[in-house]
């Protein structure tokens, strides 16, 4: 069982604001932020998720990894989230690596989206049942 995943970026402020409009749809919101100050470094990390739990990182610090393959797939409820996921990715500066739709050839019931961040990171949502 996964408890969380960071990616660093090259831009936080351009990343949170990103990951704030794209994530939201999905009711994924910041939940922590640790700030240079807290840690005695340079470095600004945001924690996402739910119910007071980050699961999903961003940070400076490192290597931007969107050249390495990330691929990260954030779970919604329903298409309506998915569609609601990439619209507003788009325009919070994403750029489209597969509009909504069904993908069966994953399974029948497949349904995403996919969107590249401001560092190349590929990042989906998707919904694995049928509509209602």
């Amino acid at each position: 069982m996964m408890d969380h995943v960071g990616i660093t970026v090259s831009d936080f402020g351009r990343s949170i604001a990103f990951y704030r409009a794209a994530l939201e749809p999905l009711g994924i919101a910041v939940q922590m932020e640790v700030t240079p100050e807290m840690t005695g470094g340079t470095d600004r990390h945001a924690g996402f998720g739910t119910e007071g739990k980050p699961f999903f990182w961003i940070g400076t610090g490192g290597r931007a990894g969107g050249a390495a393959g990330i691929h990260i797939a954030f779970a919604a409820a329903n298409r309506a989230e998915v569609d609601a996921f990439y619209a507003a990715a788009m325009a919070a500066g994403g750029s489209d690596n597969g509009a909504p739709g069904l993908r069966p050839h994953y399974h029948a019931h497949y349904y995403g989206a996919f969107v590249l961040d401001p560092d190349g990171c590929n990042i989906e949502a998707v919904c694995h049942t049928p509509p209602a």
